[in-house]
């Protein structure tokens, strides 16, 4: 139900028809009077946009239903017309049990798509990169500033670097600071155009430095070495430089073997360096740095080609999420999903912190009992270890969160998991595990943004669709990362990190078959290096690897 004001405007939205609470779509004032149901409703208190406000007199304990499911207890006795706070309603979700397949999945029509292709890169495992790209990996934390020395050599020589605009700003500021001049009125000169890249079919060397490899326990190291190989053997990655110091607790020979147990046939160029078995280190990043450039020249006579949309693995992911973020952003990007999983792709949804009282309708979607028990598993085992630490997924809305609507982890997760699309559920993985079934799958990892993308890219995403309200830089070194804004202003305040705007959702402009649409065909371009993405132009390659601890 959309409520709409005498002039025409939207005012508020409720999501499912049995919900108790409706969504404010602008900002709107106390004393406001709206006829919903055929009965005069008026708010008690102001209402911003993005925030609930009640539509029936609740009495302590009842139920706050929203997105059709339970989301909370109201604390006190609310009035109808109240604001939704995190004084009068607390987190509560329904308790979840696997009662067989629920098979009601009505597929979008892909009649637009059906025959489509992209130009990717065809590995010779039959996958298909969007991005060809050398990778350098360094087996422990020792090994990062070999790997930055390296990066700055071969990003300049090579044109991979970013413009140098901050590196202009900073010398003209100590210009003008040395001539006694005001330095507050200096702006940024226009980005020039970067080197021209050496070799036109490689799309970029990537740099996975992490704080992993030594110290911490073996646990840390082991998956921190299936995580690598991960990487090691995505679609995107054409080729690896390893870097070891030796001594450390992750093995080179540890990692070659996860490697070869994940992918038997891998036969990408593998070039491999040890520290501590050389003359020295300049001897050992002069070898490197030419080694790389040889395996290179072999990989840039690789070149895009014709590849079906069935070949295209996309992660889904949302991050600085805000109140529009389940009514526009995340259906639409579902949406996107139903098409994808249509045409015979690869679905990926994680954040399992934030599936918290979404997981009965997942649950019914799943194929079998033992996909249902695997998600169960992993989402109780998750919660209990948080729950031990005096934590748990009920405490994962972040102060930015809540000032933005989403007063509860429920709340949140109900529209995290309409990224997923309404699509059965073919798989269940657990960290590091790769996307094998056509269709999507649930992959358990953490909420935060980075830990999330870093999961998501190890389980094969080749593009992740990254849907933000409040905005965040979030990108991935070897997955391109599209972000997507929820809202229009978010669009053109930051319009330097912002790929797609679902805003005209908000507004009734399009709806969210139209927007899900749009942003396979921004797919399409960007799997085809048509278009390349923002966080892929800003060099927003982050990467860090969850410890399987505690991380909401």
């Amino acid at each position: 139900m959309t409520g709409k004001e005498e002039n025409g405007v939207q005012a508020f939205v409720r999501i499912h028809p049995n919900d108790n609470v409706m969504v404010a779509l602008r900002d709107l004032p106390a004393g406001a009077k709206f006829s919903i149901n055929h009965e005069e409703l008026q708010l008690r208190e102001n209402v911003a946009a993005k925030h609930k406000f009640f539509v029936h007199d609740l009495a302590a304990g009842d139920d706050i239903i929203m997105y059709g499911t339970l989301v909370g207890k109201a604390q006190d006795a609310i009035p109808r017309g109240s604001l939704m706070t995190t004084s009068n309603t607390k987190h509560a979700a329904g308790d979840y049990a696997y009662q067989g397949f629920r098979d009601d999945w009505k597929r979008p029509d892909i009649s637009s798509f059906r025959n489509r292709t992209f130009q990717g890169y065809h590995r010779n495992d039959g996958r298909v990169g969007t991005a060809n790209y050398w990778l350098f990996i360094p087996t422990v934390f020792c090994e990062n500033r070999n790997l930055d020395v390296i990066k700055e050599a071969l990003h300049r020589e090579l044109g991979y670097a970013s413009t140098d605009k901050y590196q202009q700003y900073t010398r003209r500021v100590l210009d003008a600071f040395e001539q006694g001049a005001d330095i507050n009125e200096l702006d940024l000169l226009p980005s020039q155009h970067p080197k021209e890249r050496y070799f036109k079919n490689i799309d970029g060397i990537k740099f996975l430095n992490h704080s992993g490899g030594c110290g911490g326990t073996r646990q840390d190291a082991a998956t921190l070495s299936q995580l690598l190989g991960a990487y090691a053997d995505h679609p995107n990655v054409g080729g690896v430089t390893i870097l070891s110091l030796g001594c450390q607790h992750l093995q080179t020979e540890y990692f070659i073997d996860d490697l070869r147990r994940r992918n038997p046939g891998f036969d990408k160029p593998l070039l491999v360096f040890e520290q501590q078995k050389a003359q020295s280190e300049e001897q050992m990043i002069c070898a490197a740095i030419r080694q790389t450039i040889q395996g290179m020249a072999e990989l840039n006579k690789q070149e895009r080609g014709p590849a079906p949309l069935s070949a295209l693995t996309i992660g889904v992911k949302c991050g600085g999420s805000d109140g529009f973020s389940g009514i526009s952003a995340n259906p639409a990007i579902g949406h996107t999903s139903d098409l994808l999983v249509a045409l015979g792709g690869k679905v990926l949804l994680a954040e399992f912190p934030e599936l918290c009282g979404a997981e009965q309708d997942l649950v019914s979607r799943c194929v079998n009992k033992d996909i249902a028990g695997r998600f169960i598993h992993l989402m109780e085992s998750y919660n209990e270890m948080a729950r031990r630490v005096g934590s748990g997924f009920d405490m994962n809305p972040s102060p930015g969160n809540i000032k933005d609507g989403l007063i509860t982890d429920a709340i949140k997760s109900a529209g995290a998991a309409r990224k997923g699309g309404t699509s059965p559920v073919v798989d269940v993985l657990d960290y590091t595990e790769p996307a094998t079934k056509p269709g999507l799958s649930l992959v358990c990892t953490p909420g935060n943004d980075v830990e999330a993308t870093t999961g998501k890219a190890a389980s094969g995403a080749t593009l992740i669709l990254f849907t933000t309200g409040l905005g965040t830089p979030t990108g991935n070194p070897v997955a391109p990362t599209i972000k997507i804004a929820t809202n229009s202003s978010l669009a053109r305040r930051m319009s330097d990190i912002i790929d797609i705007d679902t805003g005209p959702i908000i507004s009734g402009e399009k709806s969210i078959e139209e927007m899900g649409a749009e942003i396979l065909e921004y797919c399409i371009r960007a799997a085809s290096g048509e278009v390349t993405p923002k966080a892929v132009l800003l060099g927003q390659d982050d990467f860090i690897p969850w410890k399987r601890g505690v991380s909401l």
